[in-house]
């Protein structure tokens, strides 16, 4: 089909979206209505955490789909047992609540914070955040969000979320009054600009929150599920926080999050929390085979080792073209250009003949990488051959 024969304008507007229809996709490459492929190093904003189409997830999706789709969350079943087992397993966590967003796991979160600090800390309810964090688009979590303008744009905001800054600990020391509950933090800044909280001020964090009987919460929605390198970010620094959520690459491409919990944090009661699609056997069962695939021997190892290889491809780039160098954890990765080129790179690289590329600017002057955990070296070399044609055309 031609790209006027789809019914867009049925849709509500949310951002500038280019003329075209994605409609199928294998791995790093997807395809469009005119059969054009692009060889795709942002995989759903790092939610495709094994490409697209993964056949393991297929089999589970299949499969579940001819046994049980949805027997309410007010029952168990059998994906979700397996899943929460799973990520415990994995995990210093203890307890799992699942749900549909990373902004929906992040909600839960401070739900979970401000229950404990009612029942532990005098009713305590602050949670400290930091600038340039992004936590999720309900009134909530864009409230705990450090996202330059979102305090004013479905302003009055919800209350409680001062802001400290990263890597920076005595920025948190000086916000934490007797009604600060918690401390809440991506491990890397993904929408920020990939910015890694270094291993010293987890460590710092860490015993900073002990200290004051303080809950650490680290919000694992971009970092988490193998995109770090290990299966969680926490684990670069050896640290054990009380609350993690997990979104994106959890689901590798189906709507799946995940609320985890130390046990003695997890004071929700009956009715405390819920939704419709809370466990939903559908999801969960996926989300069984991506933690399954990602756990498999070797395979974070060869996450560490791309990501390795990604990085020193950046390096000299950057060192060749005079760029500002690379910073990231893993396959989450940024090039600083130094100069507000990066939506222009972005639009060029769309827009190559006869192979496309995608790539995401988080911000003006960097790009941001987040192909699929299981990119090879060959197709990293075919990107950084696609970004230096690019940037010869500037």
């Amino acid at each position: 089909m031609k790209f006027t024969e789809y019914p867009i304008e049925s849709l509500m507007y949310i951002t500038n979206r280019p003329e075209i229809v994605f409609t199928h996709g294998k791995g790093s490459w997807i395809y469009d209505n005119e059969g054009k492929r692009y060889l795709d190093f942002i995989q759903g904003w790092a939610v495709n955490s094994l490409g697209h189409c993964n056949e393991g997830m297929i089999e589970a999706l299949e499969k579940q789909a001819r046994t049980l789709i949805n027997p309410s969350p007010a029952f168990y079943n059998e994906p979700m047992a397996k899943l929460a087992g799973l990520l415990t397993q994995h995990s210093c966590f203890d307890k799992v609540f699942f749900a549909n967003s990373g902004a929906e796991a992040n909600e839960g979160a401070i739900k979970l914070a401000r229950k404990w600090g009612r029942k532990h800390k005098d009713g305590a309810y602050e949670i400290i955040t930091f600038d340039h964090s992004f936590h999720g688009r309900t009134l909530a979590t864009m409230s705990a969000s450090g996202k330059p303008g979102w305090d004013t744009i479905y302003a009055p905001q919800v209350p409680g979320f001062p802001k400290a800054d990263l890597n920076d600990i005595a920025s948190v020391e000086k916000l934490i009054t007797k009604k600060t509950v918690a401390v809440m933090l991506e491990p890397v800044q993904g929408e920020g600009g990939v910015i890694p909280a270094t291993r010293e001020f987890m460590q710092q964090l860490r015993a900073l929150t002990k200290q004051h009987n303080l809950l650490l919460i680290v919000d694992e929605v971009q970092s988490g599920c193998g995109r770090a390198g290990t299966l969680f970010a926490y684990e670069l620094s050896g640290i054990e926080p009380d609350v993690m959520t997990l979104g994106k690459g959890i689901g590798g491409g189906v709507p799946l999050a995940a609320l985890l919990a130390k046990a003695d944090v997890q004071v929700f009661e009956a009715g405390d929390q819920g939704g419709t699609y809370n466990g939903n056997p559908l999801m969960t069962a996926v989300g069984y085979s991506v933690i399954s695939q990602l756990t498999a021997p070797g395979f974070l190892e060869g996450v560490r080792a791309r990501g390795e290889y990604l990085r020193a491809q950046l390096l000299a780039l950057s060192e060749e073209r005079g760029f500002l160098g690379e910073r990231g954890e893993g396959l989450l990765r940024a090039l600083l250009l130094g100069k507000d080129v990066g939506n222009q790179i972005v639009e060029k690289a769309r827009q190559m003949q006869p192979d496309g590329l995608l790539l995401n600017a988080a911000r003006p002057n960097l790009l941001r990488f987040m192909p699929a955990l299981n990119v090879t070296n060959e197709e990293i070399d075919q990107m950084m051959s696609m970004l230096r044609s690019i940037l010869d055309s500037l």
